[in-house]
């Protein structure tokens, strides 16, 4: 029995990355997105690959900006093309731009729905089609957040997005269970997106980066004193904050046979983070972690 085809979007780093390698290790070979824009690109789609093809996985990458509105598609037929098929759709991809609703745009807004929602469902929709089209009892499965439960300051466009998301999923479930297709999400908490040697190899920060510090660049040091997740890690109950692979692994479960009777659910990976509510003494106060 040959290897199954996931497609992914946002795979290049971080949880993305986590989830690639861990599908990898259950049988899956991959084709991917990345964005066309990121910081140290080479070497973060570089070192996805290689580590891809220890795990025995084929793996193809292709660029996707989803605030286009053509991305989504553009982005599937390249890529169940070249993988020749699709088993599973992971949609990853996804972006908080922090402001209270007093300071949102009209652009703001667009590029959030554009990123967060529009392309995930289109995603589903294009995935569905092809699923329904040649018979494949396949799954889809969505990263969405524990902000879809939990209200978060300068974050409501983000939680009202990851909200609907963890509706939409109970719906479409309804929409594919008669195909045999299963639709399910999982809701990271804090997760560590990056290395401390991607942190130091960060020449700037963007708005979305609230785990970066510009004083890194003068003083690499305080990645190891000041890093962001390790302050927030023993304020969640179990101690610590995610890993990309804690994520993965939890993707590659509900996408295997032993969850073959679960659709419809999100699955929240945090550690306990939202049960007792957000630390107050979070780190990065000023970035909407309060």
């Amino acid at each position: 029995m040959g290897r199954k085809k996931a497609i992914l979007s946002g795979g290049e780093i971080g949880m993305g990355r986590g989830i690639a390698l861990e599908l990898a290790e259950n049988g899956y070979d991959i084709a991917f997105s990345y964005y066309p824009k990121m910081q140290n690109l080479e070497d973060a789609l570089s070192t996805t690959k290689k580590l891809l093809e220890v795990r025995g996985a084929r793996s193809w990458a292709f660029p996707a900006d989803f605030t286009d509105s053509d991305a989504p598609r553009a982005f599937f037929e390249k890529a169940v093309d070249a993988i020749g098929g699709i088993d599973l759709l992971v949609n990853n991809a996804g972006v908080n731009i922090p402001l209270p609703l007093q300071d949102i745009t009209e652009e703001n807004f667009d590029h959030l729905v554009n990123i967060d929602l529009r392309a995930y469902v289109m995603l589903m929709h294009y995935a569905a089609k092809y699923m329904i089209d040649h018979g494949t009892h396949g799954c889809i499965v969505n990263i969405s957040s524990s902000r879809g439960e939990r209200a978060y300051a300068n974050a409501g466009i983000y939680c009202g997005i990851k909200a609907c998301l963890n509706h939409m999923a109970e719906a479409f479930a309804l929409d594919l269970a008669p195909y045999r297709i299963r639709v399910n999400n999982v809701a990271p908490g804090a997760i560590r997106v990056r290395t401390d040697e991607e942190l130091l190899a960060m020449t700037q920060g963007q708005e979305t980066d609230y785990f970066y510090n510009e004083n890194f660049i003068t003083n690499p040091e305080l990645v190891k004193d000041q890093d962001f997740w390790d302050l927030l890690g023993p304020m969640i109950p179990l101690g610590r904050v995610g890993t990309p692979e804690d994520i993965g692994r939890a993707v590659a479960f509900l996408s295997s046979e032993k969850a073959f009777y679960i659709t419809g659910i999100t699955l929240r990976v945090d550690g306990g983070l939202i049960l007792p509510g957000m630390p107050e003494d979070a780190a990065m106060l000023d970035k909407g972690w309060k």
